[in-house]
């Protein structure tokens, strides 16, 4: 498994996942939202996967809340097929993120090619390139305290527990873990 910019070559694959019912986000099902971006304009859902100025651009969360995007950018797991997506976003000059935002790395892998070790090596490789291509010294991600595969993925790449939360109202309220990883 290697990770891929999204490109038109692997559109279809990308398309065909979306259509079998598997979402990027792993907060909400937003895959008929991101196929129908798709479909309108293919060039300008491709320059949005890597959005390093999002300039005006937003993100509706599980609520209906929209929220300014952050700047960052997407990966797609590829063995041959699409096998899902990890993402970076962060803000300019600073850790922080604002509270609408959970971590700084989102990832999900296609149901038919979970347990095989794509995740965990997705983000040993996201994390390489965030290392070389970002000053940050560390990135928050999150989990729910039940996916315990997720926890797995993100302690074998150094990860470690900092908090239990809340998610926040746009969130259900609901319950979660964030994790650290050093970058340095």
């Amino acid at each position: 498994m290697q990770l891929v910019a999204p490109s038109l070559e692997h559109l279809d694959s990308f398309a065909a996942a979306l259509r079998r019912g598997w979402s990027p986000s792993t907060e909400h099902d937003i895959s008929g939202e991101v196929l129908a971006e798709l479909e309108a304009d293919p060039d300008a859902f491709l320059r949005g996967t890597d959005d390093r100025d999002p300039q005006g651009r937003t993100v509706t969360l599980p609520d209906g809340t929209v929220v300014p995007r952050i700047p960052g950018f997407a990966r797609w797991m590829w063995d041959g097929e699409f096998c899902g997506s990890i993402n970076a976003r962060w803000q300019h000059g600073t850790t922080a993120l604002p509270p609408t935002c959970l971590g700084h790395i989102g990832y999900s892998v296609v149901p038919w090619k979970q347990r095989r070790g794509y995740a965990t090596r997705a983000l040993a490789l996201l994390l390489d390139e965030l290392r070389l291509d970002t000053d940050l010294p560390f990135v928050e991600i999150t989990t729910d305290p039940d996916n315990v595969g997720s926890q797995r993925v993100i302690e074998a790449n150094g990860g470690v527990l900092v908090e239990r939360f809340d998610k926040g109202a746009a969130y259900g309220h609901g319950e979660g873990l964030r994790y650290t990883i050093a970058l340095d």
